[in-house]
């Protein structure tokens, strides 16, 4: 075809950086192999492809051509599933407001299939216009796409100041290839989520609810209000919103909630500057909570009360108290699940289907070895380990009745199957107590917002559990004890020849350093350690745990000092 062909003829707009290679990774990352550069792609985000630490210049050079081809990308997702709505959302979660990136979502509001990875690398890393033309063709020809079926694309953006220049080669992408498109403006990455399955599902018997931003919250809010009841909310809760999207949207939210006046949840924001992007994300959201394992500077809490902080997309979530002592404790991702796999579990027994609806949890490898044997001995519940990524938990959690996953950095969702659905939606109840916990299971499945992790359904949920069994933080913070945990960083020399399996717990090259690690580990009470290549930077994450904080420090160390010596 020639040049002039719209989709060649825009890309000269875009063009792609000179040596620079974009590689779809594990995680569902395009990043930039090579010499690491303050200008270079790469995401600790599943699925969003980022330019870290960049200027404008940067932003310029790099993102614009990657979101003009993942435009393309999605436009011919979305003819190949028969003119089904792709979504695509810009944004860099919990990372400094000078970054951004740019993240796929598949009809049903999940993760962007894996097999498609290799066909965003490819146009990623067309290295010329006609190129990129030519490899857009062969993709239509080799999965057999009709050209005369109509894309359909949604998108929508954080707070971030370059989003809406990224928006404009997003769209200039949309325009060439002939897609049909709505733009969203802002809005937190689950609403986009929804916003995508719900347009694939409506009138079908599957309807996920109304399309719009305004669905989204009454959907969320009637189902919060059946799931409460007459339940009394034990004080207020202080939410964090990181200076990011979810602030502007959690009080929207709130206005659909009763007030505490009215016995509703008092909601208490802080952190939602939005007017000052680079506030974004400043001390403050659940990045910087997990990390630094200290409520934001400008969160000011009273002993005992209730906190959470979202991150700057508002996918993450993170609750944490200071007791009566001035101690903090933080209450991530581990816990959050222990909690609803404990009440739904409770549920689906008390509703009598405990027989009929089989709860599992899913982690990956740096969930605390605590929070395992509380799942699987006290709550009794399967566990099932995979790799860290979104993308294999919510596949992992799928195979359930009803999955439970979240990562400890606080993202994660609870999945019904279609047959816990229709099961949960006919099952008659035989007694007045079977009825009560069976009302409240069913509004669990509207509120919770099943397509991805969503900090505000994922708030309310927590809400609702807490008010059912009448607990503050501390209570839910004595469930269990965690094990003192150490997570450390070691610079090598190529992070590719450290190679893992058994769900990334054990290393299977280099050879002999897994049996370093083991002898290691067997001196340690509660000991537990594993190694694993970044997927962002030539370095090695090293966790491990053990009884005591000092035994989980030195056994950290040692096993940093093996990873040090196979890496050299």
């Amino acid at each position: 075809m020639s040049s002039q062909h719209p989709i060649a003829a825009v890309s000269a707009k875009y063009p792609k950086p000179v040596d620079r290679t974009f590689q779809y990774g594990t995680a569902g990352v395009v990043s930039y192999e090579g010499v690491r550069t303050k200008a270079i792609l790469t995401s600790p985000v599943n699925g969003v492809i980022l330019c870290n630490n960049e200027t404008d210049a940067c932003l310029s050079f790099l993102l614009d051509s990657v979101v003009y081809r993942v435009g393309l990308l999605a436009a011919l997702r979305s003819k190949k599933l028969n003119g089904q709505t792709i979504g695509v959302m810009i944004t860099a979660s919990h990372n400094p407001p000078e970054d951004n990136g740019v993240k796929l979502v598949d009809p049903m509001g999940e993760m962007f299939e894996g097999s498609w990875e290799t066909y965003a690398t490819r146009l990623a890393n067309a290295p010329s216009d006609q190129a990129l033309l030519e490899i857009y063709d062969k993709l239509t020809s080799d999965l057999n796409i009709k050209t005369d079926i109509k894309a359909r694309v949604v998108f929508a953006r954080d707070t971030r100041a370059s989003g809406s220049r990224l928006v404009s080669a997003l769209v200039a992408a949309l325009d060439a290839s002939g897609t049909e498109y709505t733009d969203y403006k802002l809005l937190t990455t689950p609403q986009l989520h929804y916003i995508t399955r719900c347009l694939n599902t409506k009138g079908t018997p599957y309807e996920y609810g109304e399309p719009t931003e305004q669905g989204y919250y009454q959907k969320i809010a009637t189902a919060f209000k059946a799931a409460s009841g007459t339940r009394k909310f034990n004080g207020p809760v202080t939410v964090d919103c990181a200076n990011g999207v979810g602030g502007p949207k959690l009080r929207e939210l709130i206005k659909c909630l009763p007030s505490a006046a009215e016995g509703g949840l008092e909601i208490k924001v802080v952190n939602d500057n939005v007017v000052e992007p680079e506030r974004l994300n400043y001390q403050c959201g659940a990045d910087f909570v997990k990390t630094n394992q200290r409520p934001p500077p400008s969160s000011h809490t009273a002993p005992l009360a209730r906190c959470a902080s979202l991150d700057g997309d508002a996918d993450r979530l993170m609750y944490y108290f200071i007791d009566s002592d001035s101690i903090f404790h933080l209450l991530d991702g581990d816990r959050i699940a222990t909690l609803a796999a404990l009440f739904i579990g409770d549920l689906a027994r008390n509703a009598g289907l405990g027989e009929k609806i089989k709860v599992g949890v899913v982690q990956t490898a740096y969930a605390n070895g605590a929070s395992t044997s509380y799942i699987t001995q006290d709550l009794k519940l399967p566990v099932v380990c995979t790799p860290t990524g979104v993308k294999h938990l919510h596949h992992a959690a799928t195979r359930f009745d009803v999955g439970v996953y979240f990562e400890a950095n606080g993202h994660g969702t609870v999945v019904f199957s279609d047959l816990a659905l229709k099961r949960i939606g006919k099952y008659e109840p035989q007694s007045p107590a079977q009825s009560s916990a069976l009302d409240t299971l069913r509004a669990l499945t509207a509120l919770i917002n099943q397509t991805v992790g969503d900090a505000l359904s994922d708030l309310l949920l927590v809400e609702v559990i807490l008010a059912h069994k009448a607990w503050g933080p501390k209570e839910w913070h004595l469930t269990y004890t965690d094990l003192p945990n150490r997570l450390g960083r070691i610079e090598v020399a190529d992070r590719n020849i450290f190679k893992t399996t058994d769900a990334e717990r054990k290393l299977e090259s280099p050879p002999g350093v897994q049996a370093q690690i083991d002898a290691l580990v067997g001196k340690y009470k509660n000991g537990r350690s594993f190694a694993r290549a970044s997927g962002t930077e030539e370095a090695v994450r090293v966790y491990a745990e053990a009884a005591t904080k000092g035994e989980a420090d030195d056994l950290a160390a040692k096993v940093a000092d093996v990873v040090k010596r196979a890496g050299v």
